[in-house]
């Protein structure tokens, strides 16, 4: 690939796509350049057993901007199904669903445990607000009990650390979950739980696996005049005068007038030139991520459960969530003798999970299912995929490295970081898309950036939990 571009963009996860997607259709010559020989990053789908699987549990939030909405349906049309969640968490030794329903926590957790749950929210309103670290905020919100026995050990297998250890701006991101409990507790303590729910339990799925929303992404992007490259990992970004200059590992050298990088910002702190300073190149190396072991199990004889995904805090089983992709949808090509188990591991690249083989692996989703009561699973097939770079690691005093590295990002003339890895968030796909439209919406028509207008969305991104300010 050579030659010159409007916009290059840097990834095709979903922001990568829908922003280079938006761009080609306002006229502006778009090249994508992608290290995988596939698009979609993360949400991208593939097969097991004859099995649309995804990488990880993924769902279209039912309160994704109309705008976004629209776009999306007018891609998949009736693929694009709106479904009822059927999930469940673990508490103590019982399941209950998602959304919690004070009825159904009533009804199945110990009184001794519901009666500290009431307690705790009895006196929450008297308790002073510890806004210093996750665990800290979160006992706050919601109490020992339920952080003991949900957040705490979520919290540890999620980013492998206490939740004394992570920043208190985790805990803010899950306003609705904790409301969630609140909720519940507030109906046992008033002891009205009848019929109560706490909250509606929707979601968009396609038809074909989460990935066809982002295939669909890249289809439309081919189609407007995206030049997509997959195979393509970038090791040099070179902002001179009048452009931009991108170079791949095999070569080949593009230049453009604008850059949107959606590389993790420790990556590109490293190969943009000019560099950035020793004390930006010592605060992004503290950035660090989460990688995640997933464990894909093919299950002989129809559907494992009725239930789309577990959630786990057992804090005997480094699993956190057991989902089964064909739940999620309604798709008459799946198979009726066979589903498929996606098994997700939290961990670190130096962990020995990390290291295990797949029937190894798979030995230890058997031994979750035992510890959690869930079915035992008839194994026909087994494998694995392990991803570096998930989930940020929000730890206490990340705020500090990040400003830093993001104060150079900012000042990188012609060059726009964004998305999950580019901004250094945990977002949803909705949240991303958001993004890459706010993103391409800056672009003047005369294809100079517009500042401004991009800062006042972040802000705005920021006041709604969308993206760390």
């Amino acid at each position: 690939m050579t030659g010159s571009y409007d916009l290059i963009v840097i990834g095709a996860g979903p922001a990568g796509l829908a922003a280079a997607w938006r761009a080609a259709q306002r006229g502006m010559k778009v090249a994508l350049l992608e290290r995988a020989d596939h698009v979609g990053g993360l949400a991208a789908s593939f097969e097991v057993g004859g099995v649309r699987v995804d990488q990880g549990s993924h769902r279209l939030d039912p309160n994704t901007p109309p705008a976004i909405l629209h776009d999306l349906r007018a891609l998949l049309g009736d693929d694009l199904q709106q479904r009822r969640r059927t999930s469940r968490i673990r508490v103590g030794d019982q399941w209950l669903a998602l959304p919690l329903r004070a009825d159904e926590v009533a009804r199945r957790l110990p009184a001794s445990f519901l009666a500290k749950v009431a307690r705790d929210s009895a006196v929450s309103r008297f308790r002073r607000e510890e806004g210093d670290t996750y665990g800290g905020l979160v006992r706050s919100r919601v109490g020992p009990a339920l952080y003991e026995s949900v957040y705490g050990p979520l919290a540890e297998k999620l980013w492998g650390m206490p939740g004394d250890r992570i920043s208190a701006e985790q805990a803010r991101r899950q306003t609705d979950r904790l409301g969630t409990w609140r909720v519940a507790a507030r109906a046992l303590r008033r002891s009205r739980t009848r019929g109560t729910s706490a909250t509606g339990g929707g979601y968009y799925y396609p038809r074909n696996g989460f990935g066809q929303l982002v295939e669909a992404l890249a289809d439309a992007a081919v189609t407007a005049g995206v030049d997509i490259r997959c195979e393509a990992e970038v090791d040099r970004v070179r902002v001179t005068e009048d452009e931009v200059e991108v170079s791949t590992q095999d070569g080949d050298v593009i230049t453009g007038g604008l850059v949107f990088s959606t590389l993790p910002l420790p990556v590109l702190a490293r190969i943009a030139r000019p560099a950035p300073s020793l004390t930006s190149i010592e605060s992004s190396a503290r950035l660090r991520y989460r990688a995640m072991l997933l464990v894909y199990v093919v299950h002989q004889g129809g559907r494992w459960s009725p239930h789309d995904s577990h959630d786990i805090p057992d804090p005997r089983t480094p699993v956190i969530r057991i989902s089964e992709p064909p739940n999620y949808r309604v798709n008459p090509d799946d198979p009726v003798d066979r589903s498929v188990l996606c098994a997700e591991i939290p961990c670190s690249m130096t962990d020995d999970v990390w290291g295990l083989d797949d029937e190894s692996l798979a030995d230890l989703v058997d031994e979750t299912l035992g510890l959690t009561g869930l079915p035992k699973v008839n194994r026909v097939h087994v494998e694995s995929r392990r991803i570096g770079q998930v989930h940020p690691i929000y730890r206490v005093g990340y705020e500090h490295d990040l400003s830093d590295v993001d104060t150079w990002a900012r000042m990188i003339r012609r060059v726009v970081t964004l998305g999950r890895q580019g901004l250094f968030v945990l977002d949803n796909i909705d949240q991303a898309l958001l993004m890459a439209y706010g993103a391409v919406d800056a672009i003047r028509d005369d294809g100079r950036f517009d500042r401004y207008a991009w800062t006042v969305a972040r802000e705005r991104f920021a006041r709604s939990g969308y993206v760390d300010g």
